[in-house]
């Protein structure tokens, strides 16, 4: 019988194709969502690549206490299911507690531990425990060597399905830097490894009461990690992400994503090819 996740893990693991997680920052509505997801996995379709639809039910690390943080797991969770089915696509997102975690495994084939939570013990363990890939977000407060304590807790639990992400480290105030070299160090463990080009362009807490970002070094950002031997790319992209709910300033417009993914596709095979 098909095995969905089985055969989403093989193809994230093949040397030979990118793979792309992308969509908008949160679920703002269906209809952003499908609009997103039609539109990327047409892309992709045509490149070959990947492709993997992500969007948060919750932004549970919000600046401000009043920011708008998403429909909440069920209503989040049920506009990812329809995605899922009616679009025939594998889809991530991301959970804070072990409570979330066992709901959105029975709905998502990739639960993502956000960097904030990547040394919580019993939410790594509950995740591992739906049998569904994870995703874990190298900490901003951590360097890509002690990423190997936080996988280990991810083996010990029985986890075999794992991607580690890089997206930035604390760089004074207001700022994250990224560091290359976390790229094929992560890549030692074992894991196919994620570079997070809008997230690591992100101004944390430079708005005031919310994150700034400068989206224009995320496509330069995004083809260094390719180069620096990246598995995979996640972005975060939406049709008019001045006007978005969550994270605007360093998410991609849509529009711009056909041109960069492209750029990506045929880097990700030269660098392939050496």
């Amino acid at each position: 019988m098909p095995d969905p996740i089985r055969d989403l893990w093989k193809n994230l693991t093949s040397s030979r194709r990118l793979f792309l997680i992308a969509g908008p920052c949160v679920v703002e509505d269906e209809s952003l969502c499908f609009n997103v997801a039609r539109r990327l996995i047409n892309i992709c379709r045509k490149l070959d690549i990947t492709y993997v639809f992500k969007a948060s039910y919750d932004k549970a690390n919000r600046t401000s206490g009043r920011s708008f943080r998403g429909p909440g797991l069920n209503d989040g969770l049920a506009v990812l299911e329809k995605v899922r089915a009616k679009l025939g696509v594998p889809v991530l997102t991301d959970v804070h507690t072990e409570a979330q975690a066992l709901a959105a495994g029975e709905v998502v084939d990739i639960l993502q531990i956000p960097a904030f939570l990547c040394r919580q013990t019993d939410l790594i363990q509950t995740a591992v425990a739906t049998g569904r890939i994870v995703n874990i977000k190298k900490g901003q407060f951590l360097s890509p060597g002690e990423m190997e304590q936080v996988a280990g807790k991810a083996v010990e639990a029985g986890g075999r399905k794992l991607l580690l992400t890089e997206r930035g480290t604390t760089f004074g105030y207001n700022n994250l830097v990224t560091d290359l070299r976390s790229i094929p160090i992560m890549r030692r463990l074992g894991f196919p490894v994620v570079f997070d080009a809008t997230h690591s362009v992100q101004l944390p807490g430079g708005g005031g009461d919310k994150s700034s970002g400068q989206r224009e070094f995320a496509p330069v950002l995004a083809r260094a990690a390719i180069a620096a031997g990246a598995n995979g790319l996640f972005i975060e992209t939406h049709p008019a992400p001045d006007k978005a709910l969550s994270d605007g300033p360093n998410m991609i417009p849509l529009a711009q994503m056909p041109k960069l993914l492209k750029q990506l596709a045929r880097l990700h095979h030269f660098i392939g090819q050496t």
